[in-house]
């Protein structure tokens, strides 16, 4: 960074999504020059997440992180903590009809009755997106075949003419 002795020793680090986004003179010699691109996890890399993630956590023994990370492509560290805590919080809200709120604990018998299932992970995948895909999404527009024949394409009226 400008003004700074050339052997103080100093290091600024930043992370971010879109550097894109940054103001090229953030990006210059001197300033924020050097980037490294971490990149999306793969497989193996998003199975080691889900452990560390869940290594607290009170999972049935047949709950398969490795299909999970099969499942999960695309998804960042961010992605697959959030997917790790909405199967947890999806366990807890299977109990809420059993669980006296109005007490300061839980009773143990609950808690040891508490375990996250593959099911959890299932619905919790339902509602998650995985945000290294959110720029590859495309939109499918609503078009029928009968659109595009009443807008001159009446030789194409057919399927199999676009084969």
């Amino acid at each position: 960074m400008d003004g700074l002795k050339s052997r103080s020793h100093v290091i600024v680090m930043g992370a971010t999504n879109r550097p894109n986004s940054i103001d090229p003179a953030l990006r210059r010699f001197g300033r924020f020059d050097r980037e490294i691109d971490i990149g999306v996890l793969d497989e193996v890399g998003r199975l080691e997440v889900l452990r560390i993630h869940t290594k607290n956590m009170k999972l049935v023994e047949d709950v398969n992180l490795e299909l999970i990370s099969k499942d999960t492509h695309g998804y960042i560290v961010a992605d697959l903590a959030t997917l790790c805590t909405e199967a947890a919080l999806h366990c807890i809200r299977e109990k809420m009809d059993i669980i006296d709120l109005e007490d300061e604990t839980i009773d143990t018998e609950i808690l040891n009755s508490m375990a996250i299932t593959n099911d959890h992970f299932k619905t919790a995948l339902g509602t998650s997106n995985p945000s290294a895909l959110r720029e590859t999404v495309v939109e499918v527009p609503n078009v029928s075949w009968d659109k595009i024949k009443n807008r001159g394409w009446e030789g194409y009226s057919s399927k199999s003419h676009w084969n």
